[in-house]
């Protein structure tokens, strides 16, 4: 009897112990899957901060060109600033240049822009004559570009080529469309050639003539290119240039051309 309770105790045991040990194994699968998850995470964390550093680095590197680029752009407008200051300055010298030269007591180039060898016995007896009613004396105490012009004419008639050159060439840019810029041009090149530059000097006198051959000085324009290439030593050419002063003006040329232009064509041998 013992023997069998025993054994009932026995069968009881592993009966009751038998769901636990069910549960223990069906438990078993989810402990041991845990451990998989954790490389993932880990994986994830790292590509994580990987995208962080190179996000860090493009910020970094757009702060870089920005404050470059902000650099090079005061540098720019400090430079522009530099222009501008200097621009006004020159602006302005010219400007005092020519109002002190327009109040200077001297002969109008409104009247004359005759080379400045003209004899002086000639000179005085023409300030000795009453200037008439409509001189353009008169017109240059209102017109702005008058004076403009008389104010070059005088710098040149003074030797001075390079400032007659500078506030001839303003003149010109402001007031490309005045009846004096044919003037202006001529006289530019005049000066040229006084201060012995012939090849800048036809350059300028062919330019005036070819631009406005309507102009006013076009033809003195014409006569000084011939004088200009006798300088350079192309008497063919500045016999050319005398040709077609005559073809083209005849005698619509000025006294002093008429008188001029025989000599000049002797010197250089015009057949």
């Amino acid at each position: 009897m013992r023997l069998v309770h025993l054994g009932t105790a026995t069968a009881i045991a592993l009966a009751a112990a038998a769901p636990a040990g069910a549960q223990y194994r069906q438990a078993q699968p989810q402990y041991q899957a845990a451990p998989m998850v954790a490389p993932a995470t880990q994986a994830s964390v790292a590509n994580l901060d990987n995208r962080i550093v190179a996000l860090e680095r493009q910020i970094a590197d757009l702060l870089r060109v920005g404050e470059e680029n902000a650099h090079r752009i005061g540098q720019l407008e400090a430079e522009l600033k530099q222009q501008k200051d200097d621009s006004t300055a020159r602006i302005a010298a010219l400007e005092a240049q020519l109002a002190a030269t327009a109040r200077a007591p001297v002969q109008s180039a409104a009247e004359t822009d005759e080379p400045k060898s003209t004899p002086m016995n000639a000179v005085a007896s023409t300030s000795s004559k009453p200037k008439p009613t409509n001189a353009v004396v008169s017109t240059t105490e209102t017109d702005p570009a008058e004076e403009a012009y008389d104010a070059g004419y005088q710098l040149w008639n003074a030797g001075k080529y390079d400032e007659a050159v500078g506030a001839l060439r303003a003149f010109v840019s402001a007031y490309p469309s005045h009846r004096r810029t044919s003037w202006a041009n001529n006289l530019t090149g005049r000066a040229l050639l006084d201060k012995g530059e012939p090849r800048a000097a036809a350059e300028v006198l062919l330019t005036n003539y070819r631009s406005n051959p309507k102009g006013e000085r076009a033809a003195d324009s014409l006569f000084y290119l011939g004088q200009a290439l006798m300088k350079l030593d192309q008497a063919s050419q500045a016999c050319k240039a005398y040709g077609e002063l005559e073809a083209v003006y005849g005698s619509s040329m000025r006294p002093a051309l008429k008188e001029m232009l025989p000599k000049a064509k002797s010197e250089a041998k015009c057949r």
